[in-house]
């Protein structure tokens, strides 16, 4: 009998471990997902500043080119910034 005993705590134990790490999952999921959208708004808000200096100039795949390095440039120093503060 103490062996079912052990058995039940232990699948007890298991089961308490994988709600926890489901709830982890589904928070970071969550987060991302409102981050995506947050990304979504500044792209947006990008193309609307960056609209008229692109019409202006003339030559569209410069300027595309231009702030998609500059935004990579920028998402690059932030992920490092957070990853620097994690550890």
């Amino acid at each position: 009998m103490k062996n079912r005993e052990e058995i039940k705590e232990k699948i007890k134990e298991k089961a308490k471990e994988l709600k926890e790490h489901i709830k982890e999952k589904i928070a970071t999921l969550v987060v991302s997902a409102f981050g995506f959208v947050a990304a979504l708004q500044w792209n947006n808000w990008v193309q609307a500043v960056m609209k008229p200096v692109i019409e202006k100039g003339g030559k569209n795949h410069f300027w595309l080119l231009l702030i998609a390095i500059f935004v990579t440039i920028i998402a690059v120093l932030i992920a490092y910034l957070f990853g620097k503060k994690a550890k």
